[in-house]
């Protein structure tokens, strides 16, 4: 059985590229902060402190803005902007296409949570080989802080950064950290997409709760959470692989990483600046796409 009322693909991409662009541009400088804190190492601290140079998201960003200024939480963004076009358009443009691949335009019932998630996964893969240069120029430029004194920037912004890395890495240089960063998106994207329907239908059974802007905050905080818990590991090495190419391989950072520092919970570094901007990323995302959905649905 169709919905009577439906929304085309360009109409779901244009929505979730706007919903998401709009997300990004409220989170960039927590996203900046959980960059930062994940690339930096355990032997990286202040001269003769002993202690870490950035110390949680607050004093991340407070560090960041008192050092290099305000602009500098917003390294990052242009190529951010890019990213969330190519990559927030397509994982979500494609996902109900995907789903009806595998249940059939014919299905009449509630898809499976199994089926949910295998398409999400599909989607978020195919999504972020298209959008991976812009995801490696974003971590580099957001990377630029953790240069040492005196040492000159790499990039002087995003076009740049893209010719610089071409001129001197090659072409396919743009898509480092390419392994890590499907694993990264797949398994987010499917958290996401998942757990925000499964905790708003869960909300929704609660007496006295509707389908209000209210409750889809909170099942986009939920998606959030879940996120962060499940991708954080794949997250922490798909940052520093686009943030430094001393790494040969995704299996190199996990063990460097496993072997230099503080064990598994080097990969949830940053988790609660992460979460921050996660959480906040996916309840502006969530609602914005909601919202914004309505101007192209169709009734039969």
């Amino acid at each position: 059985m169709s919905d009577p009322r439906e929304i085309s693909f360009a109409g779901t991409f244009v929505s979730s590229a706007f919903a998401a662009c709009l997300a990004e541009l409220c989170t960039i400088p927590l996203d900046t902060a959980k960059v930062r804190v994940q690339l930096q190492k355990k032997t990286n601290i202040e001269e003769g402190a002993h202690v870490p140079k950035y110390r949680g998201m607050l004093d991340t960003v407070a560090t960041i803005a008192r050092e290099e200024g305000l602009e500098a939480l917003w390294k990052g963004v242009v190529p951010g902007l890019h990213r969330q076009f190519l990559y927030g358009g397509l994982r979500i443009g494609l996902y109900e296409p995907v789903k009806a691949f595998f249940v059939g335009s014919e299905y009449v019932g509630d898809v499976s949570l199994f089926q949910k998630i295998v398409a999400a996964l599909i989607t978020g893969a195919l999504a972020i080989v298209v959008a991976n240069p812009t995801d490696l120029v974003k971590v580099r430029l957001q990377a630029e802080g953790n240069l040492l004194p005196g040492v000159p920037r790499r990039y002087s912004g995003a076009l740049n950064a893209y010719y610089t890395i071409i001129k001197q890495e090659g072409l396919a240089a743009l898509w480092t950290g390419l392994g890590p960063n499907i694993a990264r998106n797949a398994i987010i994207n499917a958290a996401e997409l998942a757990s925000y329907a499964q905790v708003k239908e869960t909300i929704l059974k609660i007496p006295g709760f509707t389908d209000t802007i209210f409750t889809q905050l909170l099942a986009g905080l939920g998606a959030g959470f879940f996120a962060v818990c499940i991708g954080s590991p794949v997250d922490v090495v798909k940052s520093r692989m686009m943030g430094d190419s001393i790494y040969k391989s995704t299996f190199d950072c996990f063990i460097r990483t496993l072997k230099t520092e503080q064990g598994p919970l080097a990969f949830y570094k940053g988790f609660l600046p992460n979460f921050g901007r996660l959480g906040m990323w996916n309840a502006i995302m969530f609602l914005t796409l909601e919202q914004a959905k309505k101007f192209f649905v169709t009734v039969d």
